[in-house]
């Protein structure tokens, strides 16, 4: 058995600087990397995929609805011809600080409101994917079941599900809203624990002590998370203890 660690990373902005980059991508196995629309300007983005292709991570895109000010967590209307360009425009500057750090654009994650928006309407889904095809055959990376998984798979793209290690889950299996309490798990013990019964076990407890199905091919850590680096190390390490091998899925 072996499943794929992936972390929000390049999220810094000019002067401002958000999470530990270097020390997550020793601990992860596939960085998401920002593409400038929700955060990471340019020399964020090629420091960013420098540090990755150094250490053997692979590298994929984080593209976001066109929002700094709201970091990517605001829904906004966009045509299906805008979300293809705003996609395309994203991947091709990602795709080329890849080419200059010396490694290549594996896969695509969508970020924040987009990611929800994509994987629970069939055409804002379909619109990405084909923003996506546009740039490359990258492999997409989402939630189990999802609109966006579907439309990728019917355009031809190979498709990984994701967990996510610090983030409460409902009854339903999607995620507790930021805004609400107990939406964040940044206990490092608990976090561990519900990792691995995700992949071994494919189940994780929701907040409701409902026992929900998963399919784990990729695990998330989020660099924003108090602790991230202790945590991401703390679940490496579980995962590693359960025999778990650790390798990239794209």
């Amino acid at each position: 058995m072996t499943v794929d660690l992936n972390a929000d990373l390049g999220e810094s902005y000019g002067s401002w600087s958000m999470g530990d980059d270097e020390a997550l991508l020793d601990v992860v196995t596939s960085a998401n990397v920002a593409c400038g629309f929700h955060a990471g300007d340019p020399a964020t983005m090629l420091r960013t995929c420098r540090a990755a292709a150094s250490r053997g991570v692979t590298v994929g895109a984080h593209p976001s609805y066109p929002d700094l000010v709201g970091f990517g967590r605001r829904h906004l209307e966009l045509s299906a011809e805008e979300l293809v360009a705003a996609t395309v425009y994203q991947l091709g500057a990602l795709d080329a600080c890849c080419r200059a750090a010396g490694t290549r654009l594996a896969y695509v994650k969508p970020h924040g409101a987009l990611y929800h928006d994509v994987s629970r309407d069939s055409t804002l889904a379909r619109a990405f994917v084909l923003g996506v095809v546009e740039v490359a055959p990258l492999a997409v990376l989402g939630p189990a079941g999802s609109e966006l998984l579907k439309a990728a798979a019917e355009l031809g793209l190979a498709t990984a599900a994701e967990v996510f290690a610090d983030r409460a889950y409902r009854a339903d299996g999607s995620l507790v809203p930021r805004g609400e309490s107990g939406a964040i798990v940044d206990d490092a013990d608990a976090v561990a624990e519900r990792v691995v019964g995700m992949v071994t076990a494919g189940t994780v407890l929701a907040v409701d002590g409902t026992l929900v199905p998963v399919v784990a091919d990729s695990i998330c850590l989020h660099s924003d998370t108090p602790g991230a680096v202790a945590l991401a190390r703390r679940v490496r390490a579980a995962l590693v203890d359960a025999g778990v091998g650790l390798g990239p899925f794209a």
